[in-house]
């Protein structure tokens, strides 16, 4: 547990998961989050999760596109992610429940 710089008690909430079902590729918490945590999939016909290539061409091979979590080390539990979403797709954990 940390406290903030007012003495009140702080416990980080890391992000464990992005609901693929509800996310809709907005890429808001990519951008309010620095520290390569997630990056922006595609899901094709199948329901398969696949690389996006970077071409706007390839646009037309995915159904819709979602935020994956990449490095999930990197979170630092600000939780700034969450609180762009317009969907409430993200979960978070307290530190003190995950295990090293």
């Amino acid at each position: 547990m940390f406290t903030r710089r007012d003495g009140k008690p702080w416990e980080p909430e890391y992000l464990v998961e992005i609901n693929a079902t509800t996310c809709i590729g907005c890429g808001r918490c990519f951008k309010v989050c620095g520290r390569d945590v997630m990056h922006l999939c595609g899901i094709n016909e199948e329901g398969e999760v696949v690389a996006l290539s970077g071409d706007d061409d390839d646009d037309d091979e995915f159904e819709r596109k979602i935020m994956v979590i990449d490095n999930p080390g990197n979170c630092i539990g600000c939780t700034a992610c969450a609180r762009v979403c317009p969907k409430n797709c993200q979960t978070h954990a307290p530190a003190s429940s995950i295990a090293a």
